[in-house]
């Protein structure tokens, strides 16, 4: 049976896309998702790649309002949505209009974020930032785990400070092109390879000179590639955590990100003496989206 959104909540990435059907009231009718993430689409393939998500969910005889965040936003997306400067609400600045041919859909983007001192970007997170207020509180430190973790302070519902750390991609580079890629095998996990790299990182952040020592302690001493990769992971989170420690001393942590990801960050959080609550960032982008579909309503 077919059925008709009131609205679509829509979280476009570089890799993929994850939509909702939504009622007035926030509730969800129905989810779906694609493959066709930002980065193999030119702007012109933006919105039939679109309407093969969401069509089945339009009403012909209105306009559905669709609220979109995340890379669709992004200078190589569908269309460039303007950064909100700190210190400021997750989101603040006014939202994007797509170009569409198909008259049943209004479509909006939301803006990123910046911050010019030091220099910061980020795109996406700040919607699950805006859910985490919405849902939990106007204040606190939140860590998002990904290819480019971002830690983040609020303050009266307001985002005063970010940075980013680039440990997912660095991660990845070392374990499938470096030397590395030898030594460190596949996703067989150690907890005690991940605690004992953690605790290295933590002891001492210059992990540079540590690294080739797990190419070296697989050649010589015969360490399992399992041991190896965790190891180069919880160095990588360590340091990580090492460069971030004026963002969590002190201060009890939201983790919102992949489940896998953010239980490890979880981990090398309490190795360091730091509780961390780990929220659903599924649940945390619908929280902001709506938040955003409310907003949209108030200045229409």
């Amino acid at each position: 049976m077919s059925l008709s959104a009131d609205w679509i909540a829509v979280d476009w990435g570089t890799s993929n896309m994850r939509a909702w059907a939504m009622r007035a009231d926030g509730t969800v009718l129905a989810r779906g998702e694609s493959a066709k993430g930002m980065g193999q689409l030119t702007p012109s393939q933006f919105e039939p790649a679109l309407l093969e998500a969401v069509e089945q969910w339009l009403n012909s005889e209105r306009v559905t309002p669709i609220i979109a965040c995340g890379m669709v936003g992004a200078r190589q997306g569908w269309i460039e949505a303007e950064y909100a400067n700190t210190p400021t609400p997750p989101i603040a600045a006014q939202a994007t209009r797509a170009p569409v041919a198909d008259s049943r859909i209004a479509v909006f983007i939301l803006p990123g974020v910046s911050q010019m001192a030091p220099p910061d970007v980020m795109r996406g997170e700040e919607t699950q930032i805006a859910g985490y207020v919405s849902a939990v509180g106007p204040s606190g430190t939140i860590c998002l785990p990904g290819t480019h973790s971002k830690w983040v302070e609020i303050a009266d519902g307001r985002i005063t400070r970010f940075r980013t750390a680039m440990t997912g991609e660095i991660f990845s580079l070392l374990a499938e092109k470096s030397v590395l890629r030898h030594s460190v095998g596949t996703n067989i996990w150690s907890e005690d390879g991940f605690a004992a790299g953690v605790r290295e990182a933590l002891d001492d952040a210059e992990i540079i000179t540590k690294l080739f020592s797990i190419r070296a302690g697989s050649l010589l001493d015969g360490v399992l590639p399992q041991v190896s990769r965790s190891r180069l992971s919880g160095l990588l989170i360590g340091a990580e955590l090492a460069g971030a420690g004026d963002y969590w001393q002190g201060g009890d942590i939201a983790l919102i990100g992949a489940s896998r990801l953010s239980a490890l960050y979880q981990t090398a959080l309490g190795l360091a003496g730091v509780s961390a609550r780990v929220l659903d960032a599924g649940d945390m982008t619908l929280a902001g989206l709506c938040a955003a579909r409310a907003a949209l309503e108030e200045t229409q």
